[in-house]
Formats: C-alpha cells, structure tokens, sequence
C-alpha cells in the first residue's frame, strides 16, 4: 500500500469517528422524515396535475359532443330544404369531431389510470411516513431516555467518588476522637491510682501554704507587738503562749512546703518503682 492510499484511509476513519461523534440520531432521524415529507408533497401535486388534466380533457370532450349533435342537427335541416351540400359538410364536420372525442377519450382513460395509481401510491407512501413517524419519535423518546440515564450515571459515579473521599476523612476523624478518648481515659486512670498529680490538687497544697504562711506572719507580728506592750508597761512580755503557737503552726507548715517544693516527676518515678 502506498503513501498517498495510506493517508487516504487514515483521513477516512478519522472523518468517520468524527462524523460518528457529531452524529446526533434525532436530528438525523428528523431529516430523514423531513425528505419523506417532500417526497409526499411531490407525489400529492402529482395526483393534482393528473387531476387538473382529466378535468380538462372532460371538459374538452364535453365541447366537442356539444358541438357533433349541433352539427347533426344543422345536417338535418339542411336536408329538409334540399340543401344536400351543407348537410354533408355537416355530416364530414360531425365526424372530424367524432375523431377527436374518440382520441380525447383515450387521453381520458389514461389519466385515470395514471391518477388512481398516484392516488394509490400517495395513500401508501402517506402510511408509510405516518409510520416513520411514530418509530422516529419512539427512537428519539429512547435515545433521549437513554442519554438522560447516561448523565445520571456519570453523575452519579462522581458522587460516589466524593462520598468514599468524604467516608475516608470521618473514619480519619473517628480514629482521632478514638485516640483522644483512650488518651484521656488513661490520664484519668493514671490521676485516680496516683501515679499521676492533679494539678487542681497542688494549686490546693499551694494556697493552703499561703494561708499558713499568713498566719505565721501575723504570729509574729502579735509576738511583737505584746513585747512592745510589756516593755512599755514595765510586764515581761507574754512568750510562752506565742512560741505555743508557733511550734504548732510549724509542724503544720513543714510537711505541706516538702510536698510544694517536690518535683512533679517525682511522683511518677515512686509509682513505677512501687508497680514494680
């Protein structure tokens, strides 16, 4: 095969795939019944121009026997006042017409042969479009049908990609929620077997400190000031009762500073060496 018969049947089916892809049935359909349509046009003018014809002829010969009984009629009078002449050229008249008529009525006669067969071909092809019709309209309704299903199918199809992307990102979001939920429910657990500190309880330990520390300062300032009385006064000043105060406010002080001023880590260590 040569170059040129090569690049001929390559441009052929690229033609036709493209043709085949801007090919819409319906429309081809509707063109197909539009050509039926003038075809039945043309036929049905046909029938009318045979018709027209016939009418003509009819009346034509219609004319002409008018005419054959007048000339018989001339013929006959002029037999009856002798004039034998004028009733023969009458009587010769009278049958040139006869030739006419008889060749007008073959005329006649074929035209409504040729007018019943259109008129018979006309009423077929009629049937024959009106049923074109209908299976070109019930083509067009599947097609149309067909092509809706299509595009809801595509649709369709890219929903469902969607939704298995959407599907992906809430099972992502319910193992993170899982490993929240774990995560908290192991701190808990860790904060109620004590390996764990609360940090509301410490804050607690805190300000418990604070006010003992408060109450300390104020026990040292009443010291001081009952000394500032006594030696105003010329009174010893009355120690034995501050100094009670003191020692228990101490021995409450010193176990709550040890706990504030360990580590947090601590804790933590003591509970694995104790689990251990």
């Amino acid at each position: 095969m040569g170059i040129w018969q090569r690049f001929k049947l390559i441009f052929r089916s690229k033609a036709n795939k493209a043709l085949d892809r801007a090919e819409d049935p319906r429309e081809t359909l509707d063109y197909s019944y539009e050509k039926q349509l003038d075809l039945l046009a043309k036929v049905r003018r046909g029938v009318a121009d045979v018709a027209t014809s016939r009418k003509r002829v009819e009346l034509q010969i219609t004319q002409l026997n008018q005419q054959s009984t007048k000339l018989t009629e001339q013929a006959q009078k002029a037999l009856s006042v002798g004039r034998e002449d004028l009733a023969r050229e009458a009587l010769t008249r009278k049958s040139a017409l006869t030739n006419q008529i008889n060749d007008l009525q073959v005329q006649h006669d074929q035209l409504v042969a040729e007018e019943e067969k259109l008129t018979l071909a006309s009423q077929r092809l009629q049937a024959k479009v009106e049923a074109f019709r209908t299976k070109k309209e019930t083509i067009k309704a599947t097609y149309t049908a067909a092509e809706a299903q299509t595009r809801i199918n595509e649709a369709f199809s890219g929903i469902s990609d969607e939704m298995s992307d959407v599907g992906q990102a809430i099972a992502r979001a319910e193992d993170k929620t899982a490993q929240m939920q774990a995560r908290a429910g192991a701190i808990d657990e860790l904060i109620a077997s004590g390996a764990l500190d609360d940090a509301s309880s410490l804050n607690a330990g805190d300000d418990i400190a604070r006010e003992l520390e408060a109450l300390s300062s104020q026990s040292d300032v009443d010291r001081e000031l009952a000394a500032m009385k006594a030696a105003a006064g010329g009174e010893l000043p009355a120690a034995e009762q501050p100094l009670a105060i003191d020692a228990e406010v101490d021995e409450v002080i010193e176990p709550v500073q040890q706990i504030t001023e360990q580590p947090v880590a601590e804790p933590v260590e003591r509970g694995e060496s104790s689990s251990s």
